[in-house]
């Protein structure tokens, strides 16, 4: 399908196309680009000028440049502008602006790649949705979400973050949301904010970018609430609450949370509903809730949406949980994997523990007689002056009491690995390189093993050691597709 011609692009941008062409998508990797692209030269670790021939002979439509690069020709298909970015981001605005959908903007520190995944979901039974890729949120991410949105679509889906103060309002601006959701504001980023009240004031600056009479949606339980109900007021937006409190607009009641699924009961448009999700943890049950309020907020229907919503499962990296067989005669012996190595900060990794604590392992199955929890943890990073207090404080947590061993990644985990009682300090590693080469020690047939960090702790590495320990078990009617 046609997304760009070149006339479309070079109006959009202000830029000049050598010659005519049209491009089916936008791709900034020459990695992932299809052919039919429009290939964007952005500069990053690299210039992406040096990859425009590599591009074009992968079959991309055309290369968005500021200047000829190096083994082009003069004629190839090029749109030229002053800077890159700042066109791309011009694209975005192209593309939003050309749009018919219901957009959603999606933010917060814990959460907000999750219920952009629940949003997709929900969405795509109802219509075409358009939403971000992996975690696209950032000053690029945004605007190439925007340039490669279908004119046509009914729903689009974008996830906004920051690492610093003023970057949320900006990309919001850009999106111009009809619904913008906070999942939580958490400590995170604090090396680049004095407190968690300036990381609220950043998320609710998400509220700017709303179209007038826009739906704002809040998480009713924090300390912070009334920092992000005050913006969507001053922004003059539709407020809805959710959370477990009394006051909230929609309600989480009770929660039980299984094996594979968590399920909940909830007031939600002032009815009881049956809330369900393919995953367990308490944590998607709000998220959820919260999505089912947006849902509801941009005309989907809301009885749709709850049937989706038990069909979702988290992205890999944020709580997927799989079946690791480790011998190949008796696939009775197996280890669970709940892979959350993307990120992490005090409040996800409280999350994630608590789902750790909800698992039940197997005994009777490895060398150790019982099956146990275990916890491998990376670093969490951009926590500012604190960092090592809050790394020893989740020695202290209520689900650290179930967890039987915690192997520790990182100078900043070293000092959660002091605070542990002697009996549940696993090993500590300087690198998640050096813990990895020590994956076979680390776990045994029937235990449960979470591994959670920063992804910059570089914490994935051990999860790939893990599951090269066994094969994956196929989940029920896999082997039919």
């Amino acid at each position: 399908m046609r997304l760009w011609t070149s006339a479309e692009a070079a109006a959009a941008t202000g830029g000049r196309a050598t010659r005519d062409w049209s491009a089916d998508g936008v791709s900034i990797d020459t990695r992932s680009l299809a052919p039919g692209d429009l290939f964007v030269a952005l500069k990053d670790v690299r210039d992406g000028h040096d990859f425009v021939a590599q591009a074009l002979e992968k079959g991309a439509a055309a290369a968005l440049v500021s200047r000829l690069p190096e083994g082009v020709d003069e004629d190839a298909p090029l749109l030229i502008v002053d800077d890159v970015l700042t066109a791309l981001q011009a694209l975005g605005r192209a593309g939003r602006a050309r749009t018919r959908a219901q957009v959603v903007g999606v933010t917060g520190s814990v959460g907000k790649t999750s219920a952009k995944e629940m949003l997709r979901v929900v969405f795509g039974g109802q219509g075409m949705v358009h939403a971000a890729e992996k975690s696209f949120n950032n000053h690029w991410g945004v605007p190439l979400t925007l340039a490669r949105m279908p004119a046509d679509a009914d729903f689009a889906v974008i996830e906004i973050g920051m690492n610093h103060p003023g970057e949320i309002a900006p990309l919001s601006r850009m999106a111009r949301p009809h619904a913008a959701l906070i999942t939580t504001v958490a400590p995170a980023h604090l090396a680049a904010f004095d407190s968690v009240e300036g990381i609220a004031h950043e998320k609710a600056s998400i509220f700017e970018g709303l179209e007038p009479g826009g739906l704002a949606v809040v998480n009713a339980d924090l300390a912070t609430t009334p920092i992000l109900s005050a913006s969507a007021q001053r922004a003059g937006a539709r407020l809805e609450t959710f959370g477990e409190g009394e006051n909230a607009d929609h309600r989480l009641r009770e929660v039980a949370v299984g094996e594979t699924t968590t399920t909940a009961r909830a007031v939600s448009g002032g009815a009881e509903v049956l809330l369900k999700v393919a995953t367990p943890g308490r944590h998607f049950a709000m998220n959820a809730l919260g999505v089912l309020a947006v849902a509801s907020g941009v005309g989907a229907d809301p009885a749709r949406a709850l049937c989706d919503l038990a069909t979702w499962t988290p992205p890999e990296g944020r709580g997927t949980r799989e079946t690791l067989v480790l011998d190949t005669v008796d696939d009775h012996l197996t280890i669970d994997l709940i892979d959350d190595a993307f990120n992490a900060n005090p409040a996800s990794m409280s999350a994630a523990l608590d789902m750790l604590a909800s698992a039940k392992p197997q005994d009777g199955k490895g060398r150790v007689s019982r099956g146990r929890r275990i916890a491998i943890l990376g670093d969490m990073l951009e926590l500012g002056r604190e960092e090592a207090r809050m790394h020893a404080d989740l020695a202290d947590l209520p689900a650290m009491d179930k967890v039987a061993v915690v192997h520790c990644v990182g100078p900043l985990m070293r000092h959660l690995h002091d605070a542990l009682p002697e009996d549940r300090r696993g090993a500590w590693a300087e690198t998640a390189e050096e813990l990895a080469t020590r994956a076979h020690t680390l776990a045994d047939a029937g235990d449960i093993v979470l591994v959670k960090g920063s992804k910059s702790s570089r914490v994935s590495l051990v999860v790939d050691a893990i599951r090269k320990l066994g094969h994956r078990r196929a989940t029920e009617g896999e082997g039919d597709r």
